[in-house]
């Protein structure tokens, strides 16, 4: 039976991608402006259905919460529709003045796009729009935990965009959840690039199929907060971002990192806002549960709120509670608390000194969450930029919550719910990644002569010099 469903995904993947390259030879030929319509419309119907898919899902993965949801939809349909708005990515770019090169957009072509059950709904529009404005057609392989929402939010956005001119097979979403459905759809001839957003097995398969492939490493940023930062302001920011949607984007805090002068000041004002520094005792209790013997993240803690959690560890904890937080000292795969913990859940690290801190802060990035997000509460710039030069991350944030500010919804980010994490992650890129990362750009260039503006000026003689060289390795 399980062979039957395996070979049913993979052909289900051939037709899917043989369809989509059709609609490519379409959307190639299509306008900026008809392209542009196009993500318009599914914007703005995907927007409509906002909160019925975040109910959705919601219901069918047991993760976040619908008003957080609802808030991912819009950002991922209004917010990216409005940055994206006048962004040219195909026809003629640029004209490079004085040096007669054009540069000029190209899709990439058919695009596969793994979806994670942490943000289903969301992470199909934004991706959609992101592909269908840089002229590409995407097809979308479902978390068998999110397959209903995830099939659901791809029905909508494939309406939207058929009904304002894009053709059929422009958006598409593999009806059967099969890491073989997966694979095959990765290693599809008509595929150019996979968007690979989820757990770091898919992300792996992703780099492994032998395509270009954009993925997302592990999120789990420090949080310092320094000497000259505003406690309370700073304390509450993290609270906003690591109950949002209770725990669930990437970007978001792992952990609170400070100096020993500072220990007492955030405890006493933590504690106002809602965050509960578990004893021992409760600390262990959880940690048990946050992991799997293998070292792989207990599904059944993820987008889950702090009571719930205490509860399913076995203590109790005040009805305000909003955070819970463990002391930690060291980072590794024994310290459970020193990895992205999908969930309210926070390390509290108190180290004896600033460069400490910037010491302890690496350490935890090289153990997980290289390349990805760092955020830094702090008033002086100097400290800034001693840190910015070091911190292994590519989006380091500076007195904003980080789930918010990674995503490009409260800083000058690209907004984004694929956030790439650069060499130092494993990715191939550091964008928070937009249309641009999905289009070649073709650049036509002239020969020029002595006599044409130049910025590297170049002689009629040494032309003519390496064009003999040239010719006589070739002969």
């Amino acid at each position: 039976m399980e062979l039957d469903k395996d070979l049913a995904a993979r052909q289900e993947a051939r037709a899917a991608a043989r369809a989509a390259e059709k609609a490519q030879h379409i959307l190639a030929d299509m306008s900026q402006q008809q392209l542009d319509g196009i993500v318009e419309a599914v914007a703005k119907a995907f927007s409509r259905e906002a909160a019925m898919l975040a109910d959705m899902a919601v219901r069918e993965t047991g993760f976040g919460n619908v008003e957080d949801k609802i808030v991912k939809n819009r950002f991922a349909s209004e917010t990216v529709a409005e940055a994206i708005r006048g962004m040219k990515t195909v026809g003629l770019l640029r004209e490079v003045p004085g040096k007669k090169l054009w540069e000029i957009g190209i899709p990439v072509g058919v695009i596969a796009a793994i979806v994670p059950s942490t943000n289903p709904t969301s992470t199909v529009c934004y991706k959609a729009m992101i592909a269908l404005k840089a002229g590409n057609p995407i097809i979308f392989s479902p978390h068998p935990k999110a397959i209903v929402c995830t099939r659901k939010a791809a029905e909508i956005v494939a309406e939207a965009a058929e009904r304002a001119g894009a053709p059929k097979g422009s958006v598409a979403c593999l009806s059967i959840p099969s890491l073989e459905g997966c694979k095959e759809l990765m290693a599809a001839p008509q595929v150019r690039l996979i968007l690979a957003t989820g757990g770091p097995g898919m992300v792996k398969a992703a780099y492994s199929s032998g395509k270009p492939a954009i993925g997302v490493g592990a999120g789990n940023g420090p949080a310092y907060i320094h000497q000259s930062a505003d406690v309370g302001k700073a304390l509450k920011g993290i609270a906003k971002s690591k109950t949002f949607d209770n725990g669930t984007v990437c970007a978001s805090e792992q952990s609170i990192i400070a100096e020993k002068s500072m220990e007492s000041r955030i405890v006493e004002e933590g504690c106002r806002l809602g965050y509960y520094f578990m004893k021992e005792e409760e600390a262990g209790k959880l940690a048990g549960l946050l992991f799997r013997p293998s070292g792989a993240l207990n599904p059944e803690v993820v987008g889950k709120s702090a009571q719930h959690l205490a509860q399913m560890a076995g203590f109790s904890v005040p009805g305000d509670t909003r955070i819970l937080v463990a002391r930690e000292q060291e980072a590794g795969p024994s310290r459970p608390y020193s990895m992205e913990k999908l969930c309210p859940v926070l390390a509290f690290y108190v180290m004896d000194s600033e460069d400490a801190v910037l010491k302890k802060c690496i350490e935890i990035l090289d153990h997980e969450g290289s390349g990805h997000t760092f955020a830094m509460h702090c008033s002086d710039e100097a400290v800034v930029r001693k840190f910015a030069s070091k911190i292994p991350v590519s989006r380091f944030l500076v007195n904003t919550p980080a789930a918010l500010g990674g995503i490009g919804a409260s800083t000058g980010l690209f907004p984004a719910l694929t956030l790439g994490c650069g060499a130092v992650g494993g990715s191939s890129s550091s964008n928070n990644i937009s249309p641009l990362d999905l289009i070649n750009i073709r650049r036509v260039a002239w020969g020029i002569g002595e006599k044409t503006e130049t910025s590297h000026a170049v002689s009629e003689e040494l032309v003519e010099l390496l064009a003999q060289k040239i010719m006589a390795r070739l002969g």
